[in-house]
């Protein structure tokens, strides 16, 4: 099986990527982020294209902001939208994260608050909705959980290019990288920075100042496993390449494969990279 995560910044903007992505790399299961559609837009723009491809599909979106996907060759069952007990922002609950049953595991999509800035509202509400998705994990079966996003959490100072420029910053602040920590305490292994645990390893870069060319990136989309998918992970490695070219999303893809689960074959993986930071 091949999970992969992408913050896709808009899946009407990153179609013309995002079909022959989906062609090329063969994923099994995708959880994607920020798709900027509502409901009733994604099923008109993409329900069609995935269909043809073999995915089902379940979107909870909110239109021109948030939004978060779940796609799957291996099955689709038993969805819920948002988590139990979201907080809300300005007196609404954000499209922020769907769960789904894929393949014998049981699968979030998410797309974490930025935050902003320490000081903003945002920030408390950030923590606030961790800690939903954190009690959400603990209650079900974290061994075989996977929760795959956009955190805009850098786990440590090696997952941004310069820890000097974040001082005083959002994604680095201790009560983040907190909140991260007790997430994973459930039972949930971060299987990138476990296969790759010194290597420059970035997922998102900005635009300005041709940041991705010179690496200057942070990692802040995450694959988190239970005990069950992470002692199956055979390869795991970001997508460098579907960052490069035309029109890309400011992320690219966290890619994880699996081996068969003891009870039946899910078919060849396409072969990953040998390096996850320069291709």
């Amino acid at each position: 099986m091949r999970l992969a995560t992408w913050n896709v910044n808009s899946a009407k903007s990153r179609l013309p990527r995002l079909l022959p992505w989906l062609d090329e790399r063969a994923p099994d299961v995708v959880c994607l982020q920020e798709t900027k559609l509502s409901d009733a837009d994604w099923d008109a723009e993409l329900a069609g294209p995935l269909a043809e491809r073999g995915y089902a599909v379940a979107h909870h979106g909110q239109g021109r902001w948030n939004g978060v996907a779940l796609l799957s060759r291996v099955g689709l069952e038993d969805v819920v939208r948002g988590l139990p007990s979201e907080p809300e922002f300005d007196g609404s609950v954000d499209a922020r994260a769907i769960t789904a049953t894929c393949g014998g595991l049981r699968v979030t999509s998410v797309y974490v608050p930025n935050g902003r800035t320490p000081d903003d509202p945002h920030y408390g509400y950030k923590l606030r909705w961790l800690e939903s998705l954190r009690h959400m994990v603990s209650a079900g079966d974290p061994a075989t959980t996977v929760v795959a996003g956009d955190m805009n959490i850098a786990p440590t100072d090696a997952d941004v290019w310069d820890p000097a420029v974040f001082v005083d910053s959002t994604h680095v602040t201790p009560p983040e990288r907190d909140a991260l920590a007790a997430l994973e305490a459930t039972g949930l292994s971060d299987v990138v920075r476990d296969r790759w645990p010194a290597e420059r390893v970035f997922s998102y870069w900005d635009y300005r100042a041709g940041r991705f060319h010179k690496d200057l990136g942070m990692r802040i989309d995450l694959v988190l496993c239970g005990a069950d998918p992470a002692g199956r992970v055979q390869a795991a490695w970001i997508d460098r390449k579907a960052r490069k070219g035309s029109g890309p999303s400011d992320h690219a893809p966290v890619m994880v494969d699996l081996d068969e689960a003891p009870d039946g074959d899910l078919g060849p993986v396409v072969p990953p990279p040998s390096n996850p930071a320069r291709r």
